[in-house]
């Protein structure tokens, strides 16, 4: 049965409060127990920096990209940019560009709003250069859309959005609810995220920006002081109910069973991401007296700050843009290969360089012993 978009039905004018309290206070308090972890880390822009590229290839990932952290990365430090001559290159691009688009909004945000311009401008960065580009960046579409089988026509369409007549009005309403007044934010936030998805405003990557606009909320609402809250893990081991459950709110007006997903999602995610931040924070301080003692040298502290902001990297890169001098930086990174803090994936052979992966840091991105 195809499902089609609530018009007129937004924003939901019930929820059962009920069912939604017994989450509501745990998910606030796991947000703020998150919110005080990011605070105890030094510089998080830098160091939790593996945590924002691991988000940006779980919620590429939900749409079908393949790329793994490592594999961004190590492309990354080979400097390919825009090569999209394999799917693999592609999608890998599509996960960059994530990244880029969370900065580009993270600036907006600092001088404006969370708005449809915010909003417009941030899918223009997520969408350049890469599949899709073709269908108008940073432009709401003019024709229909449906999601359904690949190639499919709109008969078989699970889901209909609004149309596109419909669209520039449904947009002009979901930025109105984002500034209201509500009685609990994450509760709006589960419904902002789900109207998104719902208007799907764009031709493509709609699914990627909808979840951008999580930590782009909780930041323009002072909730985190960085908008580095990153939920695509739970969604997509909960992809599925994920789907399910957002298209609900059209087919039966379900909003609370998607507040009560979304919810439980949150406390899931913010213990996840609570415990990561803690362990990267732990990991600098531990490493940060560990370099300081093996290199003996005064750009200790820097040449650290550097691995964490780039994990996977050319060895020629860190002499040439660590702003340390050469020969101390060629020094440093023999005694903290010497010394097992980096682990080689790609060894030197003529005139390229070795690629130098941070294992204990990408290994608490990724949840496990993955390097």
């Amino acid at each position: 049965m195809t499902v089609l978009y609530h018009l007129g039905r937004f924003p939901p004018d019930r929820l059962d409060w009920q069912r939604l309290l017994p989450l509501i206070g745990p998910a606030n308090a796991a947000v703020a127990l998150y919110r005080g972890a990011l605070l105890s880390v030094p510089n998080p822009d830098v160091l939790l920096s593996p945590l924002t590229a691991q988000e940006a290839v779980l919620s590429s990932r939900i749409e079908g990209t393949q790329a793994t952290l490592g594999e961004v990365l190590e492309f990354e430090a080979e400097g390919d940019a825009n090569n999209e001559t394999t799917p693999k290159t592609a999608d890998i691009q599509e996960v960059l560009n994530y990244r880029a688009a969370l900065r580009e909004a993270t600036q907006l945000l600092r001088v404006l709003p969370l708005s449809q311009r915010v909003i417009r401008q941030t899918h223009a960065v997520l969408m350049q250069g890469v599949r899709g580009r073709n269908k108008a960046p940073g432009e709401y579409r003019g024709v229909s859309n449906w999601i359904g089988p690949t190639g499919a026509g709109v008969e078989s369409a699970r889901f209909v959005p609004c149309g596109a007549d419909k669209l520039r009005g449904c947009m002009d309403r979901l930025e109105s609810y984002i500034h209201e007044a509500a009685p609990d934010r994450l509760v709006q936030l589960a419904i902002v995220h789900a109207e998104f998805e719902a208007i799907h405003p764009f031709l493509d990557g709609n699914g990627r920006l909808g979840r951008l606009m999580i930590p782009l909320f909780l930041f323009s609402h002072g909730l985190l002081e960085q908008p580095n809250f990153y939920m695509s893990e739970f969604l997509e081991q909960n992809r599925e109910k994920y789907y399910e459950c957002l298209l609900a709110t059209s087919a039966r007006d379900d909003w609370t069973g998607w507040c009560e997903f979304f919810l439980k999602g949150l406390i899931a995610q913010a213990e996840v991401n609570q415990r990561k931040a803690q362990a990267i924070g732990n990991l600098y301080r531990e490493r940060l007296d560990w370099i300081a003692q093996e290199t003996r040298s005064q750009y200790a502290v820097r040449a650290l700050d550097w691995m964490f902001g780039r994990p996977i990297f050319k060895t020629s890169d860190f002499t040439a843009a660590a702003e340390i001098p050469a020969p101390t930086a060629i020094r440093i990174l023999r005694i903290v290969r010497d010394r097992g803090l980096l682990r080689e994936i790609r060894p030197a052979s003529g005139r390229r360089p070795a690629i130098l992966a941070f294992a204990e840091l990408l290994n608490i991105a990724e949840g496990r012993a993955a390097f």
